[in-house]
C-alpha cells in the first residue's frame, strides 16, 4: 500500500493506543502474511486515521464507545485488544466493568456476561504485566 497521510495518521494512533508492545507483538503473532498485512493496512488508514483522529469526541470517550459496540456485536477477540486500549486511555477496570453491567439493559444479560468474563481475563493479564511477568500475545 502507498503510504498516504491518513496511513501515516493511523499507525502513529494505533501505536498510541495500543502501546510499543503490544503494536509490536501484533506484528509478529498476528499481521505475518500478505492476507492480514492488507487487513493492517487498510484499519490503519480507514480506521485509526480516518475514524480515531476525526475532532469531536475525544480518544478515552472513542475507546469506551469501541469496547461497547464490540460488546453489542459479540466480538470477543476485539474487546480484548479494546478493553487494554481503554485502560491505556484511563478507564479504570471499576469503570469498564460498570459500563459492561449497563449494557445488560441494553443488548441483554448473555453478552454482558461474556463481556465481564473477557475483561476479567485481560484485568489479571494486564496486572501481571504490570508485576513485569510475561505479556499475552495479543493473538486475537
Amino acid at each position: 500500500m502507498d503510504k498516504t497521510e491518513m496511513y501515516r495518521k493511523g499507525t502513529a494512533m494505533r501505536r498510541e493506543l495500543m502501546g510499543e508492545a503490544m503494536a509490536d507483538r501484533m506484528a509478529t503473532t498476528v499481521y505475518t502474511d500478505k492476507l492480514m498485512e492488507g487487513f493492517a493496512d487498510w484499519t490503519r488508514e480507514a480506521v485509526f486515521g480516518l475514524l480515531w483522529t476525526r475532532p469531536g469526541l475525544d480518544v478515552k470517550t472513542r475507546a469506551l464507545i469501541t469496547v461497547i459496540t464490540d460488546t453489542a456485536t459479540a466480538a470477543w477477540p476485539e474487546l480484548r485488544i479494546h478493553l487494554r486500549m481503554a485502560r491505556r486511555q484511563g478507564w479504570t477496570e471499576e469503570e469498564l466493568g460498570e459500563a459492561l453491567l449497563h449494557t445488560a439493559g441494553y443488548i441483554g444479560a448473555p453478552s454482558a456476561r461474556e463481556a465481564l468474563l473477557v475483561a476479567r481475563e485481560v484485568f489479571v493479564e494486564l496486572r501481571a504485566e504490570e508485576q513485569g511477568e510475561r505479556p499475552s500475545d495479543c493473538s486475537s
